[in-house]
């Protein structure tokens, strides 16, 4: 934790979407980006709790996720979709390192398929999906879970795109929301993982076409998962400590 006790939380997003003005409305739903917004429910919701910044794909250097930024992060929250290729393995490997060393992870929506979603859960992380602006319904199925407090059950998001099941990921630990939509799919929209001493959390819900990251429930949920993905009772691992050892024993 911090010396003044606050959550640090590092937000990235690709921010290729809001370069590119795609969809050309985005600048109307997401006037400071994505990342913005989301940093902005954060903070609505934690207030001094947590210190939150933003980094993009095009910081420099290392993506803004240089060793020390990951050093200084509890928890990091992560929005991909239209470059994952563009993100270096180098860092995927140092955001790994640290998941396991102890920091907190929470993919958003198509961060399914980024390289570090799918390295820590060891799968495709492949779905269906289809994109036609429908009603999601996102069901509480676990309401003593700390990430489901406060929620409504159900979230009702009226435009969203779809994604269904199945979905190529291992048994999660806990299913926390299970998403309906008007098509008659299903799908496991947040779900928990433990891989080393890291906490992941991965929530669906949240659209570069839809201002899904407006939405005070979803931002509620967001928050939540911040505070139960935080581990300020663990010690960070070192990436020496990570490696096998092969001590000195006597019997």
């Amino acid at each position: 934790m911090s010396a003044a006790g606050a959550v640090r939380v590092t937000v990235w997003n690709e921010g290729v979407h809001e370069a590119r003005q795609h969809p050309e409305w985005i600048g109307e739903i997401y006037p400071d980006g994505m990342h913005g917004a989301i940093a902005a429910g954060i903070t609505e919701h934690l207030g001094d709790r947590a210190q939150v910044r933003t980094v993009t794909l095009a910081s420099e250097p290392d993506h803004g996720l240089t060793e020390e930024v990951l050093a200084a992060t509890d928890v990091l929250l992560w929005w991909g979709h239209a470059a994952h290729e563009q993100v270096s393995d180098e860092v995927v490997a140092r955001v790994h390192r640290h998941v396991l060393a102890g920091m907190g992870f929470i993919g958003l929506h198509s961060a399914h398929y980024s390289k570090i979603f799918t390295r820590l859960l060891g799968t495709t992380c492949s779905l269906a999906w289809r994109n036609e602006g429908e009603r999601e319904l996102v069901w509480t199925t676990d309401p003593s879970h700390p990430i489901a407090r406060g929620v409504p059950n159900p979230v009702v998001i009226e435009k969203q795109e779809m994604y269904g099941e199945p979905f190529g990921i291992p048994h999660p630990d806990e299913v926390v929301f299970l998403s309906t939509f008007a098509g008659g799919e299903v799908f496991r929209s947040g779900v928990t993982y433990r891989r080393g001493q890291g906490k992941v959390f991965y929530f669906s819900p949240g659209d570069q076409e839809y201002p899904v990251y407006q939405h005070p429930d979803v931002r509620r949920v967001i928050a939540n998962a911040v505070l139960w993905a935080h581990r300020p009772d663990v010690q960070r691992l070192s990436e020496e400590q990570l490696g096998c050892t092969n001590p000195p024993r006597r019997f």
